[in-house]
């Protein structure tokens, strides 16, 4: 933020359109909910809702949540269109079962999604049974079975995998959260080749540290992106991370379709949390105490 501020003419103005409700950032500070808490900048809030249908359960359940109410979990079944489902389930392993199940099997077959590009599962935690790297294991096994690849440390990818980029390679211009798929391995040349809609980029053995599975991602990583299919897991077993603003973010990346599987006594201790990460910026503050001067025009 800062160099982007110094970067912008005096003469400029600067426009930040974000959405605060969502998880803070990953690294320090946090600067979109101080600039607006210092009350010295121009504030709009959009609250109707035009990206979709008004009907849609996603959107309204979006907006049921972010303000602290229990979503409209009820839907008809068969009903057509409907978007928003809940699936309660309690033991770990038997979320693990559904969730392989919803994307290779039984979303693809009802609603016609690709089980690999169009479904994202997103989690809160990546330990644990249903935590990032055991679902990206267990849905790898049923999604894209074979015994072709490549080993890079712990990891290891097939043609056809679904994977992420995890640091900005500006070099490449591939950045942190994009995702693409193995589309060729040479093994004589030692390289990868990965799709990102389109863009092949190569990467040589040795740069395969910036590449994970993405079968299922941590729902932090997801910020930023959309896709057409969410399933996330709400269980207790994520207790440390059940916040509001985490299932806000969650269902708020999908565009068609949202599964939530799990408990509604974890999806309720998260709608309650809604303390926010305490972070000590100072930034709001120091805003507030600054003399507010408009650049005057050259004469």
């Amino acid at each position: 933020m800062y160099h982007l501020l110094k970067a912008v003419p005096s003469r400029a103005h600067l426009i930040l359109v974000g959405d605060v409700e969502q998880l803070p950032s990953v690294g320090p500070g946090n600067v979109l909910k101080d600039i607006i808490d210092s009350d010295i900048f121009t504030v709009v809030r959009l609250t109707e809702i035009f990206r979709q249908a008004r009907e849609s359960m996603i959107v309204v359940n979006a907006h049921r949540v972010n303000q602290g109410e229990f979503p409209i979990l009820k839907v008809t079944e068969g009903k057509e269109g409907a978007d928003f489902y809940f699936i309660e389930e309690e033991d770990p392993e038997k979320i693990l079962e559904r969730i392989v199940s919803l994307c290779s099997r039984r979303i693809p077959n009802r609603f016609g999604f690709h089980p690999i590009r169009d479904i994202q599962v997103l989690t809160p935690m990546h330990k644990g049974v249903i935590g990032v790297t055991n679902l990206n294991v267990e849905l790898k096994k049923k999604l894209n079975p074979g015994q072709q690849g490549v080993t890079h440390g712990s990891r290891t990818f097939r043609l056809r995998d679904k994977v992420m980029q995890i640091t900005n390679n500006y070099d490449k211009e591939v950045f942190n959260g994009d995702i693409g798929w193995v589309s060729r391995i040479d093994e004589e040349e030692r390289e990868v080749t990965i799709d990102f809609d389109g863009r092949l980029i190569t990467y040589d053995y040795s740069d395969l540290d910036e590449i994970v599975l993405a079968y299922a991602i941590s729902v932090h990583k997801s910020q930023g992106s959309e896709y057409p299919v969410v399933i996330l897991p709400v269980t207790t077993q994520h207790y440390v991370l059940l916040q509001r603003n985490l299932i806000y973010t969650g269902i708020t990346r999908a565009r068609k379709l949202v599964v939530l599987i799990g408990t509604k006594k974890a999806l309720a201790i998260a709608i309650r949390n809604n303390k926010p990460e305490l972070r000590f910026t100072h930034l709001s503050r120091r805003l507030q105490s600054r003399e507010m001067v408009t650049p005057q025009t050259p004469g």
